[in-house]
C-alpha cells in the first residue's frame, strides 16, 4: 500500500469525524437559538395575556358597578309600582 493512499484514507476518516462533530455543533447551536426565540415569544405572550386580563378585569368591574346601579333603580321602580297599585 502506498503512503499516498494511506494518508488519503486517514484524512477522509478524520475528516468525516470532524465534519460529523461540526454538524452536531451547528445543530445544537441552531436548536439553542430557536429555544431562546421561543422562550422570548412565550414571555411576550404571557405579558400580553396579563395586560389583556387586567383590561378585562377593569371592564368587568365597570359592568358590575353599572349592574348594581341598574338593580337599585329597578328596586326603586318596583317600589313605586307597588305603591301605585
Amino acid at each position: 500500500m502506498s503512503s499516498f493512499i494511506f494518508v488519503t484514507t486517514l484524512t477522509f476518516l478524520f475528516g468525516t469525524i470532524v465534519v460529523v462533530f461540526a454538524m452536531r455543533y451547528v445543530s445544537l447551536v441552531l436548536q439553542a437559538r430557536e429555544q431562546a426565540a421561543q422562550a422570548q415569544d412565550y414571555r411576550k405572550l404571557a405579558s400580553d395575556a396579563v395586560t389583556a386580563q387586567s383590561g378585562n378585569a377593569a371592564t368587568l368591574a365597570a359592568i358590575q358597578s353599572e349592574l348594581a346601579e341598574i338593580k337599585t333603580r329597578m328596586t326603586s321602580v318596583e317600589k313605586i309600582l307597588k305603591e301605585v297599585e
